[in-house]
């Protein structure tokens, strides 16, 4: 038995809870993560996992042997990585994921500054709006926006995004320009026409996991509204929803950074300027249960810089 292999899967089986996702995760066929597993729970003489036909959770033995292999993996790795650090430029491979408009728009074009920093460090870039199970999918790091519901994951802020409210000047030709946001509520000049429904044409975009779209939101002063209205499009992808708002089908909410480009152009235009929502917090999440590869953390120093820029506070 590689006891060290061996020590590696059971720790992403505590963490995953699942064979199939240490297994997939870690590239190891699943039949050997079996294996390894009844090898290691037989030179133990004890019963580390507990199996179910749904999730796969640790004993109270097995607890116990997590909170120390994990230190000794983490010790393990550490040492192989200063030793690395101290004769050569760090090497391996990082898998990051990350929003659409955001890669497209900010991490795609500063590659190459981080592949001339690191040559040797290769990233896998999944690129998506959905949520992802970090430990899982056994992906080092995602950028995500919004509050951290998960207390076990490490949120490092790397800016807060300003909103604005726009539309194509042909949609505001046909519907008209809303003057407060009670009005995206309400019929236009065409809206029933073209909406077939009441108020402006709204752009939405949907949870992935509840399939709802997010309301837009509008603040000034101590008053509030949040708008749902008549969704007409609904997209869970940030750079399908610039596309759809770029089509003039409705008027929606985005990242200043996102249009800014448009807005110079006259593609689009800003719509209820004297009015705010609250700025977007965007983060680096990391597993903070984990040993944090150095890898990792040159790339998690490396984005923030990036970022930096298209901070707002």
């Amino acid at each position: 038995m590689d006891q060290l292999l061996a020590l590696r899967v059971f720790i992403r089986i505590a963490e995953s809870g699942a064979f199939s996702k240490a297994a997939d995760s870690m590239n190891i066929p699943r039949p050997t993560v079996t294996k390894l597993m009844q090898d290691l729970e037989r030179h133990l003489g004890t019963k580390l996992l507990h199996r179910t036909t749904r999730r796969v959770s640790v004993t109270s033995e097995g607890a116990a042997y997590y909170e120390r292999a994990t230190r000794l993996i983490g010790d393990l790795d550490d040492m192989d990585e200063s030793m690395v650090r101290a004769q050569a430029q760090p090497r391996g491979r990082i898998r990051v994921d990350i929003g659409s408009v955001l890669a497209n728009m900010i991490l795609i074009p500063a590659l190459p500054s981080f592949r001339a920093l690191y040559p040797e460090l290769h990233i896998d870039l999944g690129v998506s709006d959905r949520p992802i199970d970090l430990i899982g999918e056994g992906v080092d790091c995602v950028i995500r926006g919004g509050e951290l519901a998960d207390t076990s994951l490490v949120a490092r802020r790397l800016a807060d995004l300003d909103w604005v409210t726009c539309a194509s000047p042909s949609y505001l030709a046909v519907h008209g320009v809303p003057i407060h946001p009670s009005e995206l509520m309400h019929p236009g000049p065409a809206a029933k026409k073209t909406t077939g429904g009441p108020g402006h044409a709204i752009l939405g975009y949907f949870s992935s996991l509840t399939g709802r779209p997010f309301p837009l939101e509008f603040c000034k002063a101590a008053e509030q509204v949040l708008v749902q209205g008549q969704v007409v499009v609904g997209v869970n992808d940030s750079s399908a929803y610039l596309s759809t708002l770029l089509s003039g089908v409705g008027l929606g909410q985005a990242f200043r950074f996102m249009v800014a480009p448009h807005l110079e152009s006259g593609k689009l235009r800003t719509v209820l300027d004297d009015w705010s929502r609250p700025r977007h917090r965007l983060s680096v999440i990391y597993p903070s249960n984990r040993h944090l590869s150095a890898k990792t953390r040159l790339f998690v120093e490396w984005v923030a810089h990036v970022f930096a820029p298209f901070d707002d506070r």
